[in-house]
């Protein structure tokens, strides 16, 4: 079983690092060709933000 090096868990609270606000991570994958993890916010769930534009609440 391939292990996953995520930072996130889904019903995690996170910030959204630009606008400041507390959300709830709703699902997350892994973008392969970009190498690198997307999440999908309760709050926000048309838009996906990466690893890097959140941070721990």
């Amino acid at each position: 079983m391939k292990s996953t090096n995520n930072r996130y868990n889904m019903g995690e609270t996170v910030k959204i690092i630009e606008t400041g606000e507390v959300v709830t991570i709703l699902k997350w994958q892994y973008v392969k060709n970009m190498k690198r993890f997307s999440y999908i916010v309760k709050e926000h769930s048309n838009t996906f933000y990466f690893e890097e534009e959140l941070q721990d609440s």
